[in-house]
């Protein structure tokens, strides 16, 4: 476990004005958020921090994030849509989610019910990334990237604002955010542009 998921917890992820604040969505949900750490800590896992929340990658692959929403804290899986959710439980985060899928809790107590089911999808995903499988994504002239759909279900403000663009201001920043081939480059673009989509101009813009 590292420091920095350490602070998340007592400060959030910073991406609104919220952070190290009583209303971040963190506090009302730290305890799930913690009882879901401690489950992932025995998984095999790495702990790091993207996006400003605790992801947990396999030899340097994303396998899922732990992240607080205002309705509920989630556990949101890269391939979700790759596992086999006997139980029915996962949700698609957003119209344009292809492959990610997200856990839902809002109790402790559902945390602990639903252990070993939690347990079972990491498992289940974790093989998925030895296995090296892929998401077969519908094709599209400019299909989402990864970076910014993540970016989007972590952050509803901002998804309600980019969904709000019209389809040129979405296409144009898509266009430049796909652009570069290392993902740590799109982060920091789109990174430096929320506050432009939130304000709901375009990439051109002024």
């Amino acid at each position: 476990m590292i420091p920095e998921v350490d602070q998340y917890l007592l400060e959030g992820c910073g991406r609104c004005k919220f952070g190290g604040t009583p209303d971040c969505k963190v506090h009302t949900w730290e305890a799930e958020l913690q009882r879901l750490r401690r489950i992932l800590s025995g998984s095999g896992l790495k702990e790091e921090l993207k996006w400003g929340v605790p992801c947990y990658t396999w030899e340097g692959k994303n396998v899922l994030v732990v992240s607080a929403f205002k309705a509920y804290a989630a556990l949101s899986f890269f391939k979700g849509v790759l596992l086999k959710d006997h139980h029915k439980l996962l949700h698609t985060p957003g119209k344009n989610s292809q492959a990610s899928r997200v856990l839902k809790f809002t109790a402790v107590e559902q945390i602990l019910e639903l252990e070993p089911i939690i347990k079972a999808c990491v498992e289940e995903a974790i093989e998925i990334e030895k296995a090296g499988l892929k998401v077969e994504f519908k094709k599209n002239p400019e299909p989402i990237p990864e970076e910014l759909q993540l970016e989007l279900e972590l952050n509803p403000d901002l998804k309600l604002a980019f969904e709000a663009l019209t389809p040129g201001r979405q296409r144009g920043y898509i266009l430049y955010f796909s652009a570069p081939k290392q993902s740590k480059t799109r982060t920091a673009r789109i990174a430096k542009y929320i506050p432009k989509i939130l304000t709901g101009k375009g990439f051109h813009d002024r």
